[in-house]
């Protein structure tokens, strides 16, 4: 599949927001149905998933505290036909030590968010196993 940019999206998240609700709910606003998802800030009490194939679920890692976020990747795809985002993150802890996986929450101290929107045919996930994927023309 091929995709062009079709806007740029740059914001902070308030402080005491959800990061991944807080992505979902401005997609939403915004009809962003496929785009690329960065961004740096700092985060309180994350839970981040490592993904387990012989059970076929996260393993819930609680870290808390406050984290530095060092990276943010992650796409929005659709799911039920509403905006789903998919976040892996790298955090730092006070002395320096990262971790990383998939996030599953977060609350926001401060969170720079840049979103590139993407024009073309929608990413759309899919159920696989226990996993959502995208949909693929081989799919």
């Amino acid at each position: 599949m091929k995709y062009q940019i079709k806007a740029v999206h740059m914001f902070r998240v308030p402080e005491g927001r959800d990061l991944i609700g807080y992505i979902n709910k401005y997609a939403a606003k915004e009809d962003i149905r496929t785009a690329v998802v960065s961004g740096i800030g700092t985060l309180q009490n994350p839970v981040i998933g490592y993904f387990m194939e012989e059970k076929g679920a996260y393993k819930k890692i609680e870290l808390p505290g406050m984290y530095e976020v060092t990276s943010i990747e992650g796409n929005i795809s659709l799911k039920d036909n509403r905006p789903f985002t998919h976040i892996h993150i790298n955090l730092g802890d006070a002395v320096g030590k990262i971790l990383g996986g998939h996030l599953i929450r977060g609350n926001v101290y401060i969170a720079e968010i840049v979103i590139i929107e993407l024009s073309g045919t929608p990413l759309e996930r899919i159920p696989y196993g226990s996993l959502s994927l995208w949909k693929t023309e081989s799919t």
